[in-house]
């Protein structure tokens, strides 16, 4: 998941700017009066100065909070696994993804991928049209209790069902979004867990 935030921007000529920065691995995006991305050595050495987060070619963006953590992230980005909370030792099932690679990560990993449908710690689910989101609620049944589903649906362009769309067929059957997380080059994720019960009077 990347970050975003409404900022001031200084670049090196002495011009200003205002608009929304927006960290997207591996692209620092910002939108104002102009449209800049900065991306490969242009993130190279980027600095936290108290607010500031300066790259390389001396352009500063002013952002609301401390710059560390923005620095940080450029820095060490996270990999897919990190992201997508696929830890050693967690029990794993792929349902109507076909990503080998995928599956070859998750057991190097040290990620238990199984054939099983019961006390799983995260599905990851392929859903790319009506009918496959019809079968959402076949999912949740075969979570542990602190379980996590993620919908694997293609994105930009060549997306067939809207993200929108994906989180009405969770919610239909008592899941709530919490992280979209970009899967790949060509796919997006929806984290999905069970909405706790209202507490009882």
């Amino acid at each position: 998941m990347g970050k975003e935030a409404e900022v001031e921007a200084r670049w090196p000529d002495g011009g200003r700017d205002r608009g929304r920065l927006q960290y997207e691995p591996p692209k620092l995006i910002f939108r104002g009066a102009e449209r800049r991305v900065f991306v490969g050595d242009a993130l190279a050495g980027v600095v936290a100065d108290d607010r500031d987060l300066v790259l390389a070619d001396g352009a500063r963006f002013r952002l609301p909070t401390p710059a560390k953590s923005w620095a940080d992230a450029i820095l060490h980005p996270k990999g897919r696994l990190e992201k997508l909370g696929a830890k050693p030792g967690l029990k794993v099932a792929l349902i109507d993804l076909h990503d080998g690679g995928f599956a070859a990560e998750l057991a190097a990993a040290g990620a238990l991928v199984s054939d099983a449908r019961a006390d799983l710690d995260l599905i990851f689910y392929g859903a790319d049209s009506a009918e496959a989101l019809g079968r959402i609620g076949d999912l949740p049944p075969a979570l542990g209790p602190r379980g996590a589903l993620w919908v694997v649906s293609l994105k930009g362009k060549a997306a067939r069902v809207k993200d929108v769309e994906v989180m009405a067929a969770a919610k239909a059957h008592g899941l709530i979004d919490t992280k979209v997380c970009a899967f790949s080059d060509t796919h997006t994720a929806l984290k999905f867990v069970r909405r706790k019960p209202a507490p009882r009077c």
